[in-house]
């Protein structure tokens, strides 16, 4: 209260902690969120593909930024990752 008061900003520690965790991370494409969503359904590359209306190539490369932007080892991961910052719900 008293920095607060002269003048000074303060977030609390959760808050903080939160933004650690998402700082410096690359936002997704529109794409890469159609695509995520496709792989939180459930979606094989080739029904995404089909959907999406491009080539099972593009969904993989995708799927790759993907992984690496959110640092997920797996589909799974990559899904429980998004639902937690809110990028897609079930």
């Amino acid at each position: 209260m008293r920095q607060v008061h002269r003048g000074k900003k303060q977030i609390p520690r959760q808050i903080a902690a939160n933004l650690a965790e998402h700082f410096g991370d690359e936002a997704l494409t529109v794409r890469e969120i159609d695509v995520l969503r496709h792989i939180s359904g459930g979606n094989r590359n080739r029904d995404m593909a089909e959907r999406l209306f491009i080539s099972e190539e593009t969904v993989k490369v995708h799927v790759k930024h993907i992984m690496e932007k959110l640092g997920a080892s797996d589909r799974t991961q990559a899904v429980a990752i998004a639902i937690r910052r809110g990028i897609v719900e079930l």
